[in-house]
């Protein structure tokens, strides 16, 4: 079997493509691992100082706004001072009403938002 250069070429081209391709896939791996890894460090497995009544607080001034009452549902959890919503609301202005009451909570540095909308309501 006869190889000719363009085929080695080829051959060669597409490896280095490989190796390249999985370094970094990688290197992605390792920098979403390590992001994640930051809070750990921080404050171990049961969170950061403060993240439970961070939680509690912005719970408790949902409880203040009638239109985040059920039937909406709504999840609190905090790490790292950053609070993360979660659940269903009905309209888009109480998705941005929830964001807004926790930003508000003493203690919190950010809010990620991952409120969803129900549309059978709509």
């Amino acid at each position: 079997m006869s190889v000719t250069l363009r085929d080695w070429w080829s051959l060669t081209l597409n490896n280095s493509n490989r190796v390249f391709l999985w370094r970094g896939a990688s290197v992605g791996v390792v920098v979403m691992v390590m992001s994640g890894c930051a809070a750990y460090r921080e404050c171990g497995f049961r969170g950061c100082p403060g993240d439970a009544q961070i939680s509690s607080e912005v719970q408790a001034l949902f409880q203040q706004h009638s239109a985040l009452e059920p039937p909406n549902l709504i999840s609190v959890q905090t790490l790292n001072h950053v609070v993360y919503l979660y659940g269903i609301v009905a309209t888009d202005l109480q998705r941005q009403l929830a964001e807004a009451v926790a930003a508000s909570a003493p203690g919190v540095v950010k809010v990620v938002n991952s409120i969803g909308l129900d549309n059978i309501t709509q």
